[in-house]
């Protein structure tokens, strides 16, 4: 291919945790091929797997970026058009050296990115090595052609990656069930179709009706994000229309899911996390189960009633994942839709949640409402919020100035975390814009948790 020969300026598509940017600008198929060469370079790879997601713009990237990584003299194992989770999958499987997956998830379709991994699916992020991958490209330091140029191949990993999935439940568990899943036009249509394969092969009455389901890059039902709520709409009343035990939905390349009630009712990811650690505690007694410091009572209550200890970690997926190998558990999770697990190389999958859900769902014999109502009558939140201030450090320093005294319990793992007696707030401010990022909790008290989160919201603009 045609690859320019003057030098970057800054590489604006890299983000504090993965590479995102707008086409055209902040990335192109020749920023591609820098970074393939970088990635190369840094980490002197031999053997390194590429997947694509659905957009129109991810096949291109990918063909430049494993231009770059063969003269590096790297070959390239080329998975196709799949989710992220299968690069980490075939990553770890195949045992190379690192893993690249063009995405942009949720971003607008003017949008793409990548997301890296190192050998065994480590994660590369800021503290990692993206830092010192993006100065490589910028400055095409050692970017001599190799006189070996790597190999390209073409190859699935498909079979191989159900088969895992599928080790997480027991089928003779399942009852008849009617599952809605909303793929959103993005990539997680070929897993759905060999999960149901195998359900209707094995004789298990779970019914899968499919929304959205064909992988469109134009994405005519909007872009995936079922994190807003205007995104959940579909979901909702195919649930409804359908009479289904469960809704599911994915974001693009379906590294996370979001589970909607009997009735519809989407379901904060805070309390799936409770969920998941009640099914890993039941197979798995004594583990570990790793959370953030966003809302976190209703996972220590949970770990701790089924005999696990819960380990607080440092939000992103690069602090989870390392803090997940440091002590050897089982599950992490995060309320963003996260879900981390240590026989999945640690890393996070969309697919292993609602497997493990619908397994519980039959197992307990009770609907997916029945199953978090008591957790959110006991532990009421806020969710998070937004807010967008001029001077986030002078908000923050208001807000501890106000509580700071009457706080029973303070921590600084991740932004600012203060425990009451019977209510509970975490402040973070964000790595990339001028915002703050608000999750208030109470035990027991949903009008005390809606006070205290208008309290501290006033507090916070004023």
């Amino acid at each position: 291919m045609d690859i320019k020969k003057k030098k970057l300026d800054k590489l604006t598509c890299f983000k504090a945790y993965d590479i995102r940017g707008k086409l055209d600008d902040e990335i192109t198929p020749d920023i591609a091929y820098k970074i393939g060469r970088a990635y190369g370079i840094y980490t002197k790879a031999n053997k390194v797997v590429v997947g694509s997601d659905i957009r129109l713009s991810s096949n291109s990237l990918k063909i430049a970026l494993s231009d770059g990584l063969m003269d590096s003299g790297v070959d390239v194992l080329d998975i196709g058009t799949v989710g992220t989770e299968e690069v980490y999958f075939a990553t770890s499987y195949l045992n190379c050296d690192g893993g690249i997956e063009i995405t942009a998830s949720h971003n607008p379709k003017n949008y793409n990115g990548m997301k890296l991994v190192r050998e065994m699916s480590k994660p590369i992020s800021g503290d990692t090595g993206l830092h010192e991958i993006r100065e490589i490209a910028e400055n095409e330091e050692g970017f001599e052609i190799k006189e070996t140029k790597g190999k390209y191949q073409r190859i699935s990993i498909l079979d191989k990656y159900i088969e895992h999935l599928m080790t997480y439940v027991t089928l003779s568990n399942f009852k008849p069930l009617k599952l809605v899943v909303n793929s959103g036009n993005g990539v997680a249509g070929h897993v759905i179709d060999e999960i149901e394969l195998i359900f209707n092969n094995n004789n298990i009455p779970v019914d899968i009706i499919k929304v959205h389901h064909q992988p469109d890059g134009n994405f005519p039902n909007g872009i995936p994000n079922p994190l807003l709520p205007e995104c959940r709409e579909d979901t909702r009343k195919a649930v409804i229309d359908y009479n289904a035990d469960m809704g599911i939905a994915f974001d693009g390349d379906f590294d996370r899911c979001f589970l909607f009630d009997e009735k519809g009712n989407f379901i904060e990811g805070y309390y799936i996390v409770g969920l998941l650690a009640e099914a890993f505690l039941n197979k798995n007694p004594k583990a570990k189960i790793i959370h953030d410091p966003r809302l976190y009572w209703n996972t220590i209550d949970i770990v701790e009633k089924g005999n696990g200890i819960p380990i607080l970690s440092k939000t992103g997926h690069a602090f989870i994942k390392e803090r997940m190998r440091q002590e050897d558990a089982v599950y992490g999770g995060e309320m963003s839709a996260h879900h981390y697990f240590r026989d999945f190389s640690y890393c996070d999958s969309g697919m292993i949640p609602w497997l493990l859900v619908a397994e519980l769902l039959c197992m307990k014999g009770q609907s997916l409402s029945s199953l978090v109502v008591d957790m959110i009558e006991k532990y009421p939140s806020s969710g998070e919020i937004n807010v967008k201030l001029a001077n986030p450090n002078l908000a923050i320093e208001r807000v501890l100035n106000k509580y700071s005294e009457s706080a029973v319990r303070k921590d600084f793992t991740d932004g600012i975390s203060m425990e009451f007696t019977n209510w509970r707030f975490n402040l973070r401010s964000s790595n990339t814009e001028p915002v703050i990022r608000l999750n208030v909790e109470s035990k027991g008290d949903i009008e005390l948790m809606r006070l205290m989160t208008k309290e501290i919201l006033d507090v916070l603009q004023n």
